[in-house]
């Protein structure tokens, strides 16, 4: 049975903490849903009502288009091991870009990396959880470290020059403003 809640409970936190997977949604008022895998080290709880995580240069970049539309936004969770639970927060987010002045500080929350693109600050305004009894048993492996390894690749020039090419706007042609808002950047 579905339960709701006002806040992340700490045992809501320590779930997404155990979990090596979450999957965010957004969607324009128009277009496609978008709906994404994360991983990595890429996220953090910084209180009961908010998330922040760290979005690397991928090969789209719907979520920033989506939000200059509309800045709805779920996030879930999903246990594969012996507890079984389903945990989706929903909430309003916003990109936080290099050049804007809160970048550094919720950047230093990350391990740094060269794909380093958005901060998604996500406030949370509803906390629900449901059984996850017909989600299967997975064995976690290991990390991928291909993104890793693509933007140290490439360097900081090629991960721009991509962004460029790749992440102006999304599938359903809305801009994403990441030139403008990461132009003149020196560092990640």
């Amino acid at each position: 049975m579905a339960k709701q809640f006002d806040q992340i409970e700490d045992t809501h936190q320590r779930f997404i903490e155990d979990q090596y997977l979450f999957f965010v949604g957004t969607a324009a008022t128009d277009g496609r849903v978008n709906v994404s895998p994360k991983g990595m080290d890429s996220l953090r709880v910084l209180a009961p009502n908010r998330i922040i995580w760290l979005n690397l240069t991928g090969s789209g970049n719907e979520t920033a288009g989506h939000l200059l539309n509309n800045p709805r936004m779920t996030l879930m969770w999903c246990s594969f091991a012996k507890r079984p639970m389903i945990l989706r927060l929903y909430g309003t987010a916003r990109a936080v870009h290099h050049l804007d002045d809160d970048w550094h500080a919720l950047y230093d929350h990350f391990p740094k990396s060269v794909g380093a693109r958005q901060i998604y600050d996500l406030t949370v305004d509803l906390v629900q959880t449901s059984c996850g009894y017909s989600i299967p048993f997975l064995d976690y492996v290991g990390e991928r470290h291909v993104l890793q390894k693509w933007g140290e690749d490439k360097g900081q020039e090629g991960v721009r020059a991509h962004w460029a090419t790749r992440n102006t706007e999304t599938i359903d042609g809305m801009p994403t403003h990441i030139i403008e808002k990461n132009l003149g950047v020196d560092d990640a």
